[in-house]
């Protein structure tokens, strides 16, 4: 899928390959473990493996179901990183003579609840790309500065569509009934492929009005966008890359209740201090929608499926942002953190301004 970016300059030429060498992710846990409890958190290196890898190999080994093993998300398989893991403190003297030559058990703890999806604040990366000469390294600086400054939008990254990139096709027709997937774990991966998909496709959407907006006098573009001329000009006057329209759904950052934006300059304020922060689609049921301008548009990338829908934030900000250009490598050094769910490959392809993998 091509997409639209958020950041205006050219696009950059570096190589990057996703390996554990270049490719360092660690969790950031959602609360502090208590130390106490029947539960034995792990702080668990793994290399070369998927979360699920790690956890089937653990789990054969310990002589339980993977189930048993607690882990708060799927962490990238062609990378070094580092999570959380909980299991119960029975199977503690078992994992003394463990070994594996992917997986390092680095320390332990006790805690009274089992890590379960979704238990982590986010996650801290370090990255390294190739092939940098002086000038792509100046640019990106300035990129990462911007990101810095003003957030980035939140796609779905590669990743979530497998490896050939057409899950969703799979997802949708497994939504719609017209095709059956017995693995309950499978099936719900593939809608979820194909409620991102949309998502994408909706995010791209919003990027294309911004660069219209700000590249355009409003007379010339209202017709493109179906918009009054009034509404138009509103968009123009917001200082923010990401133009907030009538009938946004809004949602408290970095987590928080949902609100409708109706066009008060008090919640633009409010976005543009990172208080607040626009949310789109993951369609399907029980699930709130957009009014307005901003329903129009969203309807586009609506579907009727049988799967709870939910709202997910549409731009985010990373935190702890470094960059160091190591000239005689002709390399570039990334560290950030994002929030849960956010992608680090889409924050690289965001200052490639090009699809990386």
């Amino acid at each position: 899928m091509d997409r639209f970016y958020s950041l205006g300059h050219s696009s950059i030429d570096f190589h990057f390959k996703q390996s554990p060498r270049d490719f360092v992710v660690e969790e950031i846990p959602l609360y502090e473990f208590s130390g106490e409890g029947e539960h034995l958190i792990l702080l668990v290196r793994k290399k070369s493996l998927s979360t699920s890898e790690m956890v089937g190999i653990l789990a054969r080994y310990l002589d339980v179901k993977n189930r048993d093993i607690g882990y708060a998300g799927l962490k990238d398989k062609h990378a070094m990183t580092k999570q959380y893991i909980s299991i119960h403190k029975s199977l503690e003297e078992k994992l003394d003579t463990f070994s594996h030559e992917g997986i390092k058990i680095i320390s332990k703890t006790y805690h009274n609840n089992k890590i379960r999806i979704g238990h982590l604040k986010g996650n801290r990366f370090y990255i390294k790309v190739k092939k940098v000469n002086p000038t792509s390294a100046q640019k990106i600086d300035e990129a990462l500065k911007n990101i810095s400054d003003l957030g980035m939008p939140n796609f779905f990254g590669y990743q979530r569509f497998g490896n050939d990139g057409n899950n969703h096709i799979d997802g949708e027709k497994i939504a719609k009934g017209e095709k059956r997937e017995r693995n309950p774990k499978t099936r719900k991966f593939l809608v979820n492929s194909y409620q991102s998909h949309l998502f994408n496709l909706w995010l791209s959407r919003r990027l294309e009005i911004n660069t219209l907006v700000n590249n355009f006098e409003p007379k010339e573009i209202e017709s493109l966008l179906n918009m009054p001329n009034d509404e138009v000009s509103k968009l123009k006057a917001q200082k923010h890359p990401f133009k907030l329209i009538s009938g946004d759904i809004m949602e408290h950052y970095p987590h928080g209740r949902l609100f409708d934006f109706n066009g008060e300059q008090n919640d633009i304020d409010r976005f543009n201090s990172r208080d607040i922060s626009v949310t789109g689609l993951l369609c399907g049921s029980k699930v709130k929608m957009s009014q307005g301008l901003a329903g129009v548009i969203e309807k586009e990338y609506n579907d009727e499926i049988n799967e709870d829908g939910a709202r997910r934030y549409a731009w985010v900000y990373p935190t702890e942002i470094e960059g160091r250009f190591k000239p005689i490598e002709a390399q570039y050094e990334f560290n950030f953190t994002l929030p849960k769910g956010s992608y680090a490959t889409v924050l690289l392809e965001e200052i490639a301004k090009k699809k990386i993998n």
